[in-house]
């Protein structure tokens, strides 16, 4: 059985919550900036849309 120092020495998990802390941080400003983002997307869909017809 390993002792409790190693237990605090081990960094095997580190990875994974770096990961998910990143993730969380990304969702966040998804939600705080939905209302922006949506708006942006948007506008690019409509330029895109735009010049399309003007290419044929």
């Amino acid at each position: 059985m390993r002792s409790f120092r190693e237990f605090l020495l081990e960094e095997d998990g580190v990875g994974v919550v770096e990961i998910i802390l990143i993730l969380v941080v990304l969702i966040g400003l998804v939600l705080i900036f939905k209302k922006q983002l949506t708006a942006l997307v948007n506008d690019i869909f409509k330029t895109i849309t735009d010049k399309a017809g003007k290419i044929s």
